[in-house]
């Protein structure tokens, strides 16, 4: 068996372990003659894979009990139009919006087909480049904005930010809250749920395989849905029924439940926060120290998971991601709006791999000097 070293932005790679627990229990899971896959979401087998994944989940990232827990379909992308149908009902039918880059835009264009959609805040350079996360000194809320929507890490651009207690405070005092799109970092580290009023994000990055959505939402924020929002999307109705409302993803659920195990089993968030430091730090350091590479976001905001980058000579461009190729890495072209190439160091890529991509780095400099 040969595995690369594998840094696609999503789907992405998977921890070895979980990946080979799914093969021994592909065919026979626990004794039942049959895979996840198969078996019916309503038995009592696939509903403790169900309630193991939930309470894994919240010890991980120490969930408050006012907060519920959602698995859902359709992606963060899904979810771009799932938040203002279910969080602009009743007399608040405005959303504010960061923009931090190319899926808080999403989020915000999606938005205003349900609402007034308010762009408050706008790191763009004029030329449609994101190197920076506007601070809140720089936002204009909005009067009886519903919500503040904002991307807390730019998967595509490589702006990371986290906000404080206080702008929490802040905007929970004028009867709003933050709402973020956490798909590309999640479970990187610690974080503190209770400065949001909801978090969410596709699976494909750092907890399993695409196909799955989370929420984490406030109690007090499920009934604020419009009518027009579909019953399989309504949160209400999705934490009422234990995200079974309708049949929900078994296999995405059976994986993300094996890949939070792993998680606890090696110390944690705070143990992963501090692998993920180190991988960021070697390869920023390899690209800081460079005359061929180069990364433009600023240092305050650079993110620990995904690193974009470009060769100062572009035309060698083809010459590395083939080199790359052939030396086992996998998934560093950059994305086709920015160019370049892109590193997604998720939780399940190795130290080992990061030291890989490094050499790989300073050999093809050396050789193209």
């Amino acid at each position: 068996m040969t595995r690369v070293h594998n840094f696609s932005a999503g789907p992405a790679a998977l921890p070895l372990p979980v990946l080979q627990q799914m093969q021994a229990e592909m065919l026979d899971f626990k004794g039942t003659g049959m895979s996840v896959m198969e078996m019916s979401h309503r038995g009592p087998v696939f509903m403790e894979v169900l309630k193991r994944a939930f309470d894994t989940l919240r010890r991980l990232l120490n969930v408050p009990e006012n907060y519920e827990i959602l698995f859902l379909q359709g992606g963060a992308q899904g979810e771009n139009a799932i938040i203002p149908m279910n969080l602009l009902g009743g007399d608040r039918t405005t959303s504010d919006h960061v923009i931090s880059g190319a899926w808080s835009i999403k989020t915000q264009k999606e938005a205003e087909k349900y609402g007034a959609s308010n762009i408050i805040a706008n790191a763009n350079d004029g030329e449609g480049r994101y190197t920076y996360f506007p601070e809140p000194d720089q936002w204009q809320l909005s009067e009886r904005s519903a919500y503040v929507s904002i991307c807390t890490n730019e998967t595509i651009h490589g702006v990371e930010w986290y906000p404080s207690a206080e702008l929490a405070a802040k905007i929970e005092a004028s009867g709003s809250f933050l709402v973020a799109d956490m798909s590309s970092h999640i479970l990187s580290r610690p974080i503190d749920i209770s400065r949001y009023g909801v978090i969410y994000g596709g699976a494909q990055k750092n907890i399993g395989p695409s196909g799955l959505t989370f929420v984490i939402v406030r109690n007090d924020l499920l009934d604020r849905a419009q009518s027009i929002c579909p019953s399989a999307f309504t949160w209400r109705n999705v934490a009422d029924n234990d995200s079974m409302f309708n049949t929900p993803p078994t296999m995405a659920i059976y994986c993300a439940g094996l890949v939070f195990e792993w998680l606890e089993a090696n110390g944690g968030l705070e143990a992963m926060a501090r692998v993920n430091d180190a991988k960021a730090k070697l390869l920023y350091d390899a690209i800081d120290n460079s005359t061929l590479y180069r990364n433009d976001v600023h240092p305050a905001y650079r993110s620990c998971m995904n690193v974009p980058f470009f060769l100062n000579d572009e035309s060698l461009n083809q010459a590395f991601l083939d080199g790359a190729a052939a030396a086992g890495m996998a998934g560093l072209k950059g994305h086709k709006m920015v160019g370049g190439m892109r590193a997604s160091i998720y939780n399940a890529v190795s130290l080992e791999s990061v030291h890989a991509l490094v050499a790989y780095m300073e050999a093809f400099e050396r050789d193209h000097a």
